[in-house]
């Protein structure tokens, strides 16, 4: 279960950021691109089981998934493709080259203030 080894790793730094900040976690928000192989629903059910008992217990988790971006063999942009009309939105050229799928980052950490 791939995304458990993901939310182990986003706890453990939380944790280490909670520990510097002296606060508690409230919320957190990852992005990934599209095609990345992150089951939300699993991811989120392996936060909250790792988090329980832990100062991140009860945290929100937020998951952006970002758009995959192609980059334009004609005229050089660099744009989000929609798969459902795959083409450059400046030239209207068909001729592009994916980019790679953004990865998996730990974005924002949101803590209580008291």
């Amino acid at each position: 279960m791939h995304e458990t080894v993901v939310a182990q790793s986003i706890i453990d730094t939380i944790l280490a950021e909670t520990k510097r900040q002296n606060a508690k976690p409230v919320s957190v928000k990852v992005s990934c691109g599209v095609l990345n192989a992150i089951n939300d629903e699993v991811l989120r059910f392996a936060v909250e089981a790792i988090a329980k008992d832990t100062a991140c217990e009860g945290l929100k988790l937020e998951i952006e998934h970002k758009p995959m971006q192609g980059r334009c063999k004609n005229c050089k942009k660099i744009f989000d493709v929609d798969f459902h009309q795959p083409s450059c939105p400046d030239c209207k050229t068909g001729d592009f080259d994916l980019e790679p799928d953004a990865p998996l980052v730990l974005e924002q950490i949101e803590f209580q203030t008291e």
